[in-house]
């Protein structure tokens, strides 16, 4: 793969094949080569389950201490005072049977997150086939189905990120932008990191978390030390 000019020059500032303690990694992201937009940082873990193994897929949410830095837009399917709540909290798209049209009809995924209180699931039914492979169906385990859709989507405009684990057994965050100060990512990584430490299936046998790394949206990713970050995560 044809690298960037930009790629290349961040790849001179450290060494790949080393592991570096969360404070050093951050600092090198600071002082790579940057892209006229604002980048976004993400954290990416291997982890030693088997996802295969249904009690050892890891999926759910939790909202970051700094958000995200992205705008997210919100879909919510809702009717009645829930309908009226979802607006006022600031939800993009609301409503029941015109929005399951909508995307029944249209294929219309023109949206980032998709919330609905439990009463309305049967509603989307005929619509899984379009948003479960995208990863925009509602589900409990990430706190989409509620009945608090208000909250729901306050949480999310205010930085909640959902996370599961793929084919390889990886997770991947999204932990800010390139303008957030270290101080600031360090804080969404830590709580990233402790989510995943909770989030260990009682069935797993053997290492857990196996690497970890950060990068931004076009350098090369910076392999950190697990057991420093992970014992700094449990303070």
């Amino acid at each position: 793969m044809k690298r960037s000019k930009k790629y290349l020059d961040s790849l001179q500032k450290f060494n790949k094949e080393e592991s570096y303690e969360l404070n050093q990694a951050l600092s090198f992201l600071e002082g790579f080569s940057k892209a006229k937009y604002d980048e976004t940082v993400e954290l990416h873990c291997h982890l030693g389950v088997d996802p295969r193994k249904a009690d050892q897929q890891i999926r759910s949410s939790l909202v970051l201490p700094n958000g995200s830095g992205k705008s997210v837009s919100v879909l919510v399917i809702a009717d009645g005072q829930d309908a009226e709540d979802a607006k006022a909290a600031g939800a993009d798209f609301v409503g029941v049977e015109d929005m399951v049209e909508k995307i029944e009809k249209e294929n219309w995924t023109g949206f980032d997150v998709a919330i609905a209180t439990p009463a309305m699931m049967s509603k989307l039914g005929r619509v899984a086939k379009i948003l479960g492979p995208r990863g925009l169906m509602p589900n409990p385990k990430v706190g989409t189905v509620t009945k608090d859709v208000a909250t729901a989507v306050k949480e999310v405009k205010g930085g909640r990120i959902e996370y599961r684990t793929d084919k390889l057994a990886n997770l991947h965050f999204i932990v800010g932008k390139r303008s957030f100060s270290s101080d600031k990512l360090q804080e969404n990584i830590m709580a990233c990191v402790s989510a995943v430490l909770k989030d260990k299936p009682q069935s797993l046998k053997g290492e857990y978390v196996k690497s970890m790394s950060i990068c931004s949206t076009i350098s090369p990713g910076v392999k950190l030390d697990v057991r420093a970050v992970m014992a700094q995560a449990s303070k």
